[in-house]
Order: structure tokens, then sequence, then C-alpha cells
């Protein structure tokens, strides 16, 4: 990679790749790239001097990128085959590699900290990185979420070589990876599209823990049916919210908007830690997150004022209107598992409101997989927009439709809308809190959304 002067970014607007282009860009390299939507994101690339289009010809290409001796291009898994600048890069013998291939080519060079998950792990990672960055130890990052707190999905730091990584498990991409320290948050079925039945998709993360190296650390989730196939000499630990392991949450309280709880370690018990995202899915991520600090050196000190003092990430339990009348959320889930730990995570912050989600499917395959888990998630709110499935890289599945997660929902309020009618829909539903989920294109609709609750 060293022979070359550009990068080019094939699906440059998602937060992975994203991250990639900024790494590449900051060390002084020309970077450009395509991408279907303009979205906030890439306004942002845009801004930093990162040159994009959106049209998917060929002919846009900036000239600096068509010279397959210096221009290096970098490819999503969510690019469909027939994309018109994907084959002009095949066809003139460019050098195209994954972004997982990419990624792992960087980080082994250093002492990778993977945070791997089918949910959790855009929280994990980011709180991991934000609770090393506000220590003396510091980290390079790669996120796939957009910190509230430093703004960015990425972290370049000249003085350690520690990295903390998003290890995505979406087309075996974590494969690439040489884990320094690895965590795994959740093992619950997902990409059955890609791993074919739930044994496969378990068993792809039983090899992500023989990827661990020599002497490194491996935290897992307590109670994951999932057999570690580590090395010999690496440290296994295991941890939890509630339910104890190596590192785990005690004395939890939830009260005037906060949450407080004890961090318990192999050698250590951290009292009256203050969360600073209240809410109660968030204290298991901050377990995990304080144990990849504790083994790394962040003090007492450090660790308690980084947890307190972390913000957020962009569309994970976002609070975007927190007024006495009404509260609006917008959260990236889109995974039965990760619903129903959000819808219970809202009732416990609000148990005597009424909440409205509006959920947009993300994929026809997962809907087609999981629509029984994905109606008995949504049943846990009291009234349910229900969005048309945003198809992202896959084609139409004749018979799937978000009919068939609708129909099995247990609640008398819950009713099909248009993504262009939402807002419209709005004054015919009552509510104290209001939420949208999903990790498609419905976040173009925050704005608006934003603009109606705040005149409640």
């Amino acid at each position: 990679m060293q022979q070359y002067t550009s990068y080019y970014f094939l699906g440059i607007g998602g937060i992975g790749m994203s991250a990639l282009a900024r790494y590449f860009h900051a060390k002084g390299f020309q970077v450009a790239g395509y991408d279907k939507t303009e979205t906030k994101l890439t306004k942002e690339l845009i801004s930093e001097g990162i040159a994009i289009n959106y049209e998917d010809d060929p002919k846009v290409i900036p000239l600096r990128y068509k010279n397959p001796d210096t221009c290096f291009v970098v490819l999503t898994p969510a690019i469909p085959r027939e994309n018109k600048q994907w084959g002009y890069f095949v066809q003139n013998d460019f050098q195209i590699k994954k972004r997982a291939q990419v990624l792992g080519q960087i980080t082994q060079l250093g002492r990778g900290l993977c945070i791997a998950g089918t949910h959790g792990k855009t929280t994990t990672s980011t709180m991991t990185a934000h609770l090393l960055n506000e220590s003396h130890v510091t980290c390079n990052a790669f996120l796939g979420g957009v910190s509230q707190n430093f703004d960015k999905n990425i972290l370049l730091s000249e003085k350690t070589d520690l990295v903390v990584i998003e290890a995505d498990e979406y087309d075996r991409s974590f494969y690439h990876l040489s884990p320094y320290m690895a965590v795994i948050t959740a093992a619950d079925a997902d990409h059955l599209d890609i791993y074919g039945s739930r044994d496969e998709f378990r068993s792809s993360f039983e090899y992500f823990t023989s990827l661990v190296k020599e002497e490194g650390c491996l935290i897992i989730r307590k109670g994951l049916p999932i057999t570690s196939k580590a090395k010999h000499s690496v440290k296994i630990y295991s941890y939890s919210g509630t339910d104890g392991g190596d590192f785990h949450a005690d004395n939890i309280r939830i009260a005037n908007g906060e949450i407080i709880f004890d961090f318990v370690s192999p050698t250590a018990i951290l009292k009256d830690m203050h969360l600073g995202v209240p809410v109660l899915v968030n204290v298991e991520n901050a377990v995990a997150a304080m144990a990849i600090a504790w083994l790394n050196g962040v003090e007492e000190k450090e660790i308690r004022e980084g947890i307190a003092s972390f913000k957020g990430i962009r569309r994970r339990f976002d609070f975007h209107v927190k007024k006495e009348t009404i509260t609006y959320i917008d959260d990236y889930a889109h995974h039965p598992t990760e619903l129903v730990q959000s819808i219970q995570s809202i009732k416990a912050l609000y148990p005597k409101k009424k909440v409205c989600g509006v959920f947009q499917p993300h994929l026809f395959t997962r809907t087609r997989d999981f629509a029984p888990e994905f109606s008995e998630a949504l049943s846990l709110l009291d009234d349910l927009i229900l969005l048309d499935i945003y198809p992202a890289r896959e084609l139409p599945i004749e018979g799937v439709s978000a009919q068939m997660i609708l129909e099995n929902v247990r609640l008398r309020d819950k009713m099909l809308c248009s993504k262009e009618a939402l807002v419209a829909e709005l004054p015919n539903h009552t509510f104290d809190v209001l939420v949208t989920f999903g990790a498609g294109d419905i976040d173009q609709l925050i704005p608006a959304v934003k603009a109606y609750c705040e005149k409640i």
C-alpha cells in the first residue's frame, strides 16, 4: 500500500468506510469516493477536504484517481456487483480491497482492542475509546458510530500503538483482524443471508476468538453460547451487567434521570460510578469498556471521570427533544434483541409514560428471517408506526414486507405508514415519548420529526 498516493472509496458514506477515508486523508493522501446518497456524514467529509460524487458513472471519477499505479481502491460489501464505477476499476486492473482487509492491515501493526458482537459493539467500542482517550494511556480508534464527545468516528494518536476497533461480523469482516484484546458482547443470530444458519453464525464468533494474539485477553459476555478457541496463553474473562462474572455491575440505582452503580473487577470495587448516558442497557456496555480500560492501566480516577463524561453516540439512544411534555429519541436498533433492550431501557426511564415507536425494518432477508422476533419486540411499545422495509444492498423478496411484522404485533395501536407520510401522521397519535428506530435512511426524517415534537 505504500506506493499509492491516492485512495478511492466505493461506499465512502458508510460509517466504517468514512473512518478509513479520514485516516488516509489525515496521513496526507489524496482521498475521494462514491456513495449512493448525500448524508450528513458525506457533507462532513466534503467539508474536511474529501471529494465525493453520487453518480454511478466512471466519467465522474476525478482524473487523479484513474491511474492504477498510484490509486488504491477500497470497497464496502454494501456496493452491488453491477456498480459501474466498481466495474471500471476491475476492468482497468486497479488494486481493490475490502474495507475489512485494509483495516486489518493497518491494525496488525499495533495492539488491537477489538469489540465484536451482534449488538452493543458500537457503544462499547466508543466508550472504550473515550475512556482511553481521556486517560494518560490514550488510543487510536476506528469506530462504527460518531462519538458525541469528539464528533468523529476516528481517533489518531502518535503516543500509543493501542487501536480500538469495532469488529464487524457482517461478511466475516472480523476474520481479517489480529486482536491483542477482544470483547464479544452478544452472539444473537443475524446476517443469515451470509452465514446460512444460526450455528454457522455462532461458529464465526468462535473462530474470531482464535485470532487473539499470544499473551492477549478475551472478554466474553457471561452466558454466551460460545466455546472459546483462544490460544492457551490468552487470558479469558467474563463480564455482565448484573449477572456476575469477573467484571460486573453491582448496586445499580436509577433516580432523577441518573444511573449510578459499583464496578466490580477481579481485584477491586469502584463504587458509585456515574454513567454519562443514563440508559439501563448501557450499564453492561460500560462494564465491558471499563474492563478494557482497567486491563490497559487506566487509573480509577480516570475511569470514573471518563464514564461520567461520556456523551453517547450519534443515532444510539440519541436524545433530540427533552421537555416536560415530550421526549424524542432516535436509536439505531435494527435487530430484535436491540429493540427489546432499547424499549426496556426507555420504559425503565419513563415507567408511567406512553411510548410510541416508529420502526423502519432493515433488509428483506432480516425481516424474513426474524419477523416473529420483531413482532414480539415491538409489542413492548404502547403505539407502533411501522414503515416500509429499507432494502439497502438487497432486491425485494416476493412475499416479504413489513406486514409480516405488523400482523403479529400485540398492540391495539399499530399501523403501516410510508416514510413520506410519517410527519403528517404523527398528530393522529398521542404519546409522551417518541422513538425512531432503524439502520436505514430513517435518520433523514429526524429534523422534521424533531421540529414537530418541539411544537407540542
